[in-house]
C-alpha cells in the first residue's frame, strides 16, 4: 500500500478532515494535499510518521509489554494517592458535577448523540428542554444523570459488591422512558452494528451474566486487565436490546471507584480507537490496546479529580 492509499485510509476511518490529520502529522493543510493526491511524496521522516499513525487507527500498533505495564503500574498507584476518591467526589460538588458532565456527553456521543457539551451541561444542570433537539437525545442525558446519581450512592451505602440487580437496575434507570424493555435482558437475537463480533444467544444472557458477576468480583492485582477483560466479555455478551454501551461503560466506572481508582473519560473524539482496540480484543484476545487505552481514559479522569480541568 503506498503513501496515498495509506493517507486515504486513515482519512476514512478516522473521520477527521485533512486539516486535522496534517495537525497531528505537524505538517501543512498544502503539503498533506500534495501527499494524499500523490502530487509529491514525503520524505522519510514524514513517511514513518504516515506508517506509525497508519498502525495506529487499523489496529495493528504494537504496544511494548514493558512499556504497558509500567503504565498500568502508575495508573494503579492512585489508589494510594487519594485516601478515599468516592468521598472526594460526593464531597466536592465542583468536581461531582463535572464528572457527571464529563461521563455524560462523552458517553451519549460515542453512542451517537447529536448534542454539544455545552447543551448537554444545560439540559443537566439547568433543566432546560431544547427545542431543536430531539426528546430522546435529551432523555438520554437526564437518564444518564440519573443512573450515575444512582451508582454513586449505592457504592457510598452498600458493601460496593456489583451485582446483577445493580446491572439491570442501571439499565432500567438509562432506559426509562425510551424502551419498554428497560430493566430487562432481551429476549431476540441482536448484532453489534459496524463490527464483525457475534453476540450470545439470548437464552444463556442470565446464565453467562451470572458467570461473569463472579469475575468483576473476584480479587485481582491487575485491576487495568481484568476491567479491560470483563468491559470486553460483557459488551460481547451484549445482553439488553439497546444502552449496553452505556451500562458497560456504567460498570467500568464502579469497579474503579470501588478499587479506589478515578473513573475513565472515554472521550468520543477518540471513539474509534475505544471501538477499534474493544473489538479486536473481541475478536483475537489481544487486550494490550484496550488496556493502554484504558490507562489513558483513567489519566482523563484523573484531571477532574484534581481539579486540573475546572
Amino acid at each position: 500500500m503506498n503513501i496515498p492509499q495509506k493517507l486515504k485510509l486513515i482519512k476514512k476511518v478516522s473521520n477527521l478532515s485533512q486539516e486535522k490529520l496534517a495537525k497531528q502529522l505537524g505538517v501543512s493543510f498544502v503539503a498533506f494535499n500534495a501527499w494524499i493526491n500523490g502530487r509529491s511524496l514525503p520524505r522519510k521522516k514524514a513517511q514513518d510518521r504516515i506508517n506509525n499513525l497508519f498502525l495506529r487507527y487499523t489496529g495493528q500498533e504494537k504496544i511494548p509489554k514493558d512499556i504497558l505495564t509500567a503504565k498500568k503500574q502508575a495508573v494503579l498507584s492512585f489508589k494510594n494517592k487519594f485516601k478515599n476518591i468516592l468521598n472526594l467526589i460526593l464531597n466536592n460538588s465542583d468536581i461531582y458535577d463535572q464528572l457527571i458532565l464529563s461521563l455524560t456527553y462523552h458517553t451519549n456521543r460515542v453512542e451517537g448523540s447529536t448534542l454539544t457539551e455545552s447543551e448537554t451541561k444545560a439540559i443537566l444542570f439547568d433543566n432546560i428542554a431544547l427545542a431543536d433537539k430531539s426528546i430522546i437525545e435529551q432523555l438520554e442525558v437526564k437518564n444518564h444523570q440519573a443512573a450515575l446519581h444512582y451508582l454513586l450512592d449505592r457504592l457510598k451505602n452498600s458493601d460496593k459488591k456489583i451485582s446483577e440487580s445493580f446491572i439491570l437496575r442501571l439499565h432500567s434507570i438509562l432506559m426509562n422512558g425510551i424502551r419498554k424493555d428497560a430493566g430487562s435482558y432481551r429476549t431476540h437475537a441482536v448484532r453489534i452494528v459496524g463490527a464483525n463480533v457475534p453476540t450470545a444467544n439470548y437464552l444463556k444472557v442470565p446464565s453467562l451474566i451470572k458467570k461473569l458477576i463472579k469475575e468483576i468480583n473476584r480479587e485481582d492485582k491487575d485491576v487495568i486487565s481484568r476491567i479491560a477483560h470483563i468491559h470486553s466479555k460483557f459488551e460481547k455478551i451484549h445482553p439488553f436490546g439497546d444502552g449496553n454501551g452505556r451500562v458497560g461503560r456504567l460498570i467500568i466506572q464502579a469497579m474503579l471507584l470501588e478499587n479506589n481508582l478515578p473513573p475513565a473519560i472515554i472521550k468520543q473524539e477518540k471513539k474509534h480507537f475505544y471501538k477499534l482496540y474493544l473489538g479486536k480484543s473481541q475478536r483475537v484476545g489481544d487486550f494490550s490496546q484496550l488496556e493502554d487505552f484504558l490507562c489513558d481514559a483513567i489519566m482523563e479522569g484523573l484531571k477532574i479529580i484534581e481539579r486540573k480541568i475546572i
